[in-house]
């Protein structure tokens, strides 16, 4: 019998409707689970134990009579450290951060609260966001719970470690670079990036998107009802699209999909052969399907990737350099020293020719898809690397440099997710990526649904330490 911390999104509304399961008994399983996992994967930067048995009685009382607010009505959720909720301090991963608490929820906060999830609590992140890794000097260390000496990615890190580690099923991190698809490819989660503006985000930001991390695509699509409704603080924010992303999910078929399949970008870390392999084995399934697939090269060029990062860690210099000497000693030295070593070159004229790199990455990105469905790549350049490591590469000159299969479709608004496929020789997840094009989410998450009935076996989820003995 599959454990209560473990039920799908899918199955809890099952349960509750037919009161076969109560959202309160759930919610105890949930954290319980919390509490055996969290000495080891130190996902959660607050715990909402109180507040969530609370709701969750409240959502039993409303099943009882009939009247759910949502079928996510009592449904565990965790949401990343900056997407702000009323009541809670939200430092952004960094020592020195604001502890004022916050006083009103975030968009995606106050539709997961009109949908009646249960809020189990916040998950950790690095310094200001700006790490691919589980590294932070507030948090501390988050660990992968597939292996405890193995680093979650970022900046989504304590979501992607609770969606492993079974803290329920519903998770929400921020993307700007990969932060949703990082995590999940290295935690063997569905993680989706939506298109720019499909999820309302406060503060938005150029590239930046918010997107489930879930276990099952079904789980994400059911959130993504829920996330996707209009919120007015976005500026940036699409017309509200009213589709049912879980009445859609299933159908689709491989028979005739035009699949482009890209093995390099030619740019940052040399991929490992693991991780290549993946992504053509995912695609060479749909062509056994019927799918038509065409490898095609890499659009992004290293001159793109540079432009990309340069104009993070300008970005990122203005807010550290305008902190006090004592305060700049505060931050991870790693992140101090990625966005001030070459601050002499971040004059007006470097500045916008960075930013005209990323245009031009934009451009590229959009070209490379438009003549396909959907697009395959690896997600990551490397199936993993040290839970104590800052980046892959663990040089703050070249710190951004395992990003390049995935930070283009940020910045051309694409939606791109990443899916679980296999697992290395030493049991770690190998995720692919899926991309579309703009605006056409469903159509991603179809295809990782797609992608999920056909993939090989997966293995069972990881039990915390203590369990094992």
């Amino acid at each position: 019998m599959t454990p209560l911390y473990a039920l799908t999104a899918a199955e809890l509304a099952e349960a509750y409707a037919d009161r076969s399961l109560s959202p309160a008994e759930v919610v105890e399983a949930v954290l319980s689970r919390v509490e055996a996992w969290e000495p080891h994967a130190n996902a959660m930067y607050r715990v909402h134990g109180d507040a969530a048995r609370a709701a969750a009685a409240a959502s039993a009382a409303r099943w009882r009579e009939g009247r759910p607010l949502s079928p996510l009505d009592g449904v565990p959720i965790t949401l990343k450290e900056n997407l702000y909720t009323a009541g809670d301090p939200a430092p952004i991963g960094v020592a020195i951060g604001d502890l004022t608490p916050k006083t009103e929820d975030s968009p995606i906060a106050a539709r997961a609260g009109e949908a009646g999830c249960v809020l189990i609590g916040k998950t950790t992140m690095p310094d200001y966001g700006m790490l691919s890794s589980g590294r932070s000097s507030i948090h501390g260390t988050t660990r992968n719970p597939w292996n405890l000496e193995r680093n979650t990615a970022g900046s989504s890190s304590g979501a992607g470690a609770a969606a492993a580690a079974g803290y329920g099923p519903l998770h929400v991190g921020t993307d700007i670079g990969g932060s949703v698809r990082l995590p999940a490819h290295h935690c063997g989660l569905f993680g989706l990036k939506p298109s720019l503006g499909r999820v309302p985000i406060h503060p938005p930001f150029m590239g930046r998107a918010a997107g489930p991390m879930t276990r099952t695509v079904r789980d994400a699509a059911m959130l993504m009802n829920a996330i996707t409704r209009p919120d007015g603080r976005d500026h940036m924010n699409l017309p509200y699209d009213p589709v049912d992303y879980a009445a859609g999910l299933e159908g689709l078929s491989a028979r005739g999909l035009r699949i482009g399949l890209i093995r390099a970008m030619g740019a940052g870390l040399e991929p490992e052969p693991a991780v290549v392999d993946a992504a053509v084995a995912a695609a060479g399934a749909l062509q056994a399907a019927g799918a038509e697939v065409t490898e095609i090269p890499s659009f992004l060029t290293p001159d793109m990737l540079e432009g990309i990062c340069r104009f993070f860690e300008a970005r990122s210099y203005n807010d550290v350099m305008a902190l006090t000497e004592e305060q700049r000693g505060r931050i991870l030295p790693f992140v101090a020293e990625w966005c001030t070593w070459r601050a002499g070159t971040f004059s007006g004229a470097d500045v916008m020719a960075a930013y005209m790199q990323v245009v031009a990455m934009r451009e590229a990105a959009v070209q490379a898809v438009a003549g396909f469905d959907f697009v395959i790549s690896p997600v990551a350049p490397i199936v993993s690397y040290p839970a104590e490591a800052h980046s892959p590469s663990e040089d703050p000159h070249n710190a951004l440099a395992h990003i390049a299969y995935t930070v283009a479709y940020n910045f051309s608004e694409q939606p791109a997710a990443s899916v679980n496929w296999e697992f290395s020789a030493d049991g770690l997840p190998i995720g692919v990526q899926l991309i579309g094009q703009r605006f056409d989410d469903l159509g991603v998450m179809r295809l990782a649904r797609l992608v999920e009935q056909i993939r090989p076996a997966q293995k069972a989820w990881p039990e915390p330490p203590s369990r094992l003995r």
